[in-house]
């Protein structure tokens, strides 16, 4: 069992056992608690109602936040020729083609999205094993996968998020910072709900999102009454 910090209890004892908060009441709780000396990011954790071990089941896709998460996003992309220039122009923190892929083929991944051409998929199916685990693998279901990639590049440097449910059937979003407005936090909430909500697979039965909770970098997690938010 994890030994918690003060801090951490002190946080905790904000929380009433086994209650669900309405969405502004969480948010509140959350500032109120974050006492860090960083800005700590704010996660959403959802728990779906699906069946992970199902491929027809998988939740994924891609969703921009009324007002961003308030952090820059290190974008790399495998491209050639005028494609690689255009990436480059846009903002891309990573370009290349073979040199890139060999490079996180040997492990590297310190980027958040990775976007590729059609061409170059060929050649990323063999980073499967170190992309897909960490839901960085290229696909047109997340966006991730253009034919022209600097808008693109331009839309998740700005913020855009993409995001796969893991094998337990969660999604972990970041959805801001604590610095942000309780206003901001909770649009970006209400926007990311109604984003994964729209995403329900035709086969997954009864309720989708069966839970979800907040969090920040340090403190413990708060349950959400979705039927309130």
């Amino acid at each position: 069992m994890p030994v918690r910090s003060k801090r951490y209890k002190a946080l905790l004892s904000l929380l009433e056992p086994g209650r669900s908060y309405e969405l502004s009441e969480a948010v509140e709780i959350l500032k109120k608690g974050a006492s860090a000396k960083f800005d700590e990011t704010v996660e959403l954790s959802v728990r779906l109602g699906i069946d992970p071990k199902k491929a027809e089941q998988a939740v994924r896709g891609t969703l921009s936040l009324p007002h961003g998460i308030g952090k820059e996003r290190r974008v790399a992309v495998l491209a050639k020729g005028e494609q690689a220039m255009e990436a480059r122009e846009a903002g891309a923190d990573f370009v290349g083609d073979k040199d890139l892929i060999d490079r996180i083929a040997e492990g590297w991944t310190d980027f958040h999205v990775l976007i590729a051409t059609p061409d170059m998929m060929k050649e990323v199916a063999r980073l499967g094993k170190i992309l897909g685990p960490r839901g960085l693998m290229p696909s047109p279901k997340t966006g991730t996968v253009s034919p022209t990639v600097a808008p693109l590049v331009r839309q998740f440097k700005a913020g855009k998020l993409s995001f796969k449910n893991d094998t337990y059937g969660i999604l972990h979003l970041p959805v801001g910072k604590v610095h942000f407005s309780s206003t901001q936090l909770e649009d970006n909430i209400r926007s990311a709900l109604q984003t994964i909500q729209r995403l329900k697979p035709p086969s997954a039965r009864g309720v989708f999102l069966l839970s979800a909770h907040l969090c920040t970098t340090m403190g413990p997690s708060i349950k959400l009454n979705l039927a309130k938010v």
